[in-house]
This record gives C-alpha cells, structure tokens and sequence, in this order.
C-alpha cells in the first residue's frame, strides 16, 4: 500500500541508468538500443517484491510456514512482552484487544510499534474497530452501523475514513470492522452492528466502507457467509440456517460481493452453518471458501473469526483447538485467528503444541503443501506491503529486473546498498 511510489521511483532510476549506458556504449552507425531497462537477450524484468516472496518461502521450514498463518492475542499493554510470544512461535500477527489498549491511539502506537522484530517484514496488527458497540480505541467519534441507516452512501463513506486514519494512528494494519451481515431481524444478535436492514442497502455503505478505508488500513469483511441468517450468538453457539444457495445469492451473498467488488482485501469466516449447503460451519468448509473463491471471486485474504468460538459452542466435535486450527487450513483460510486469554493452557492450548499439531498435519497429507504456500504468498504479501522496504531476500542481481543476467549484486537505487536488500 505505502510503497508502490518507491518502487515507482527505484524502477525509474534504473531505467534511466542503464539507458545512459547504452547510450555510452553505442556508435551512430548503431542500431536502435532495446527499450530502457533492459539488455539485449535478457529476460522481462521481474518484481522483486515476487523475488522477494519466492526466496523468502523458499528458505521457511514448514513450522515458520505453518505459524505465520496463526494470529493471535496476547494480553497486556506491554510491547516486549507481546513481541516475545511472536518471535518465540514466529506467529504472522496480533490481534489487539481491549485489554491492549492503554490510551489513545497515539499510545497504542508505542506499543504496535515495539512488535515487530524485522522491519522488512512486519507483523499483522489487527483490530476490532467497528465503531458503536464494538471499539477497541476509545477515541472513535464517526458515525456506526445503526446510525448509518437512513443516510446515503458518502456518510458511510466518510465514517470508515475517520475510522481508518484513527485505526492507522494506532500504527494497525487491519481493521475488522466492517460488518457485512444483513438481517431484517430487530431482535438479532448480529442486528446493531448491520450497515442496512436490505441486502442493498447495506452493499450501498459496505462498499463505501470500504472505500473510505482504502489506502489506510486493510479492510476485512465479516462474518462470511453471512450471520444475519440466524439470530443467535457465534461467541457461544454454532448459529444454523436452513436456507439454500439460491437464497443466500439473493440476500447475504449481496454487501458481501459489494464489498470484495470495492476492493476489500480480507474476508473473516463467520462459525456460520447454513445445513441446506454444508454440513459444517463456514470456517471449517471447503464448499464455503470454494464459494468465495469461484462465485464472489475474492482472490485476498481469508482469515477466521475467532477459532476458541467453536470451542465455547459446546459442541463435542470442535473441542480441540490445534484440530479446529487443522481443519480451518484444510478448507482454505490462509489465517487461523486465537483470542487468547493470558493462560493459554485454560482453554486447551499449547503454543508449542499448536504449530506441531499444523506441522503434523502437513506432513500426514491433511493439509496441502501447495495450498499452504499459496496461502503464505498472500499473507506475506501483504506484511512486506507494509515495510518501507523492497528488493529480492536473497541477492540475485539486476537479473532479478531483467537487467542482465551476469550482474553480480543488487544495487538499491534509493539507498545506494550494494548489500541483499531484506
């Protein structure tokens, strides 16, 4: 998101300097020189943030693989505290929540600041930041959900950028917080936090939301596929719906698709089952993810809600959390999300534990080499996004551009680094 005018700059400048050597280099009785940038007979140049991505999965064992698709909170306002459990499992992010916050946003940016141990590739800082009922930092004045109703698009619109510059103050990457579940039940627990009692009208300010997030903080659409379809609670139950395909693509399938057509770049798994499509909840559901993928054609992020959720359902199926973690992988979400309390081992967790349980999985044929790659260039993807930083992981020269296939070193335009750029 902030790179993409460095980059500009780096590629220009490299451009400029190998046309001045071939123009150097030429005589005029010479032919035409091959346009800037690039030599004759090398190949088309590359994007080293691809490089990068390539040789950085290439070098990850498959336990760095497996944790950097977990995120999880730990809590307490103290940075090195946090950051320990992150670099000691090399988990991908952090969620904050209330008990994370100590201040205004600008004093949650001492701490987000403090998490991230490579600063070529951060770790994801989420939020719960909906505004109304639901907000982690106190200092949100802009309109919510239910006060949107009634006003037009551009309100909604105008909200979710106040939102998103006080969620970017707080020095988070990604906000989950535009609700994307429609209900035209009053009673519903999901009812206060609905941007429009119509299908249309809540597409109308989810995909304003959205726009008024874009470029400042990642926005997330949540609870896939849709949690208006039942009244009941997903913190403590598994809400059920008997509706068929044709009816959700009527109904919850439409702020969804509105939002992932505004540019929503992650979309949250609701513990949703809908018995008439799949037999289990939408977080743990191959046909679910297919769904997204192929019909609504999200082509982001896919992260569960909260993972301990199955557990406090009650139901005996999902009382392990590495399986849940397991089977959440397998369907295709490329994060797994834990809201831990400061004890994991109170609801059944060993970090340890967790990340072999993934590694054991992968290795028995339960989860899919290729699936969990492609799901870590996508998460990756967007942590090198949010570095200041670009250039391959490990040198490879100006080939990586395209430049020459016999160069030696890669050298950083802006920085004047001959050194592996990380």
């Amino acid at each position: 998101m902030r790179r993409r005018g460095r980059k500009a700059r780096s590629i220009a400048a490299l451009t400029a300097i190998l046309g001045m050597l071939l123009a150097g280099c030429a005589s005029e009785a010479a032919p035409a020189p091959p346009p800037p940038g690039r030599l004759v007979g090398a190949p088309a140049p590359l994007d080293p943030d691809e490089v990068y991505l390539q040789q950085r999965i290439a070098a990850m064992s498959p336990a760095e693989k497996l944790a950097a698709l977990v995120i999880v909170h730990v809590p307490g306002t103290d940075a090195a505290t946090i950051r320990a459990v992150i670099d000691a499992h090399g988990f991908g992010g952090v969620i904050l929540m209330g008990d994370n916050i100590g201040g205004p946003a600008s004093s949650v940016a001492a701490l987000t600041a403090g998490l991230s141990s490579e600063p070529g590739l951060p770790v994801l800082t989420a939020i719960d930041q909906e505004g109304g009922i639901v907000s982690r930092l106190r200092d949100d004045r802009a309109l919510a959900a239910r006060e949107l109703w009634g006003l037009d698009a551009l309100a909604a619109e105008q909200a979710f950028a106040a939102r998103s510059a006080l969620v970017a103050q707080a020095g988070v990457l990604i906000n989950f917080g535009i609700v994307a579940d429609v209900t035209p039940d009053r009673s519903s627990f999901i009812g206060p936090r609905t941007l429009g009692e119509t299908p249309a009208a809540a597409a109308d300010r989810v995909a304003a939301a959205v726009r008024g997030e874009l470029g400042t903080v990642l926005s997330t659409l949540k609870h896939f596929p849709g949690h208006g379809a039942s009244p009941d609670d997903s913190h403590v139950s598994i809400p059920r719906s008997g509706i068929d395909l044709a009816a959700w693509r009527a109904t919850h399938a439409v702020p969804f698709q509105a939002g992932i057509d505004a540019g929503a770049p992650l979309v949250m798994t609701g513990h949703l089952q809908f018995d008439a499509i799949s037999p289990m909840p939408a977080s743990l559901s191959p046909t679910w993810i297919e769904i997204l993928r192929t019909e609504l054609r999200f082509d982001g992020v896919i992260i569960t809600d909260d993972l301990l959720m199955l557990q406090r359902s009650g139901v005996a199926a999902y009382a392990d959390p590495a399986e849940n973690a397991v089977r959440a992988l397998a369907a295709g979400n490329d994060l797994v999300l834990f809201v831990l309390p400061s004890d994991p081992s109170t609801v059944g967790i060993d970090l340890g534990g967790l990340v072999d349980s993934l590694v054991a999985a992968l290795t028995d044929g339960r989860l899919d080499a290729a699936s969990i790659d492609a799901s870590l260039q996508r998460v990756l993807a967007l942590r090198r996004d949010a570095s200041d930083l670009e250039g391959p992981y490990i040198e490879c020269g100006l080939k990586c551009w395209g430049a020459s296939p016999r160069s030696l070193a890669v050298h950083d335009i802006d920085t004047g680094d001959r050194r592996p750029v990380f």
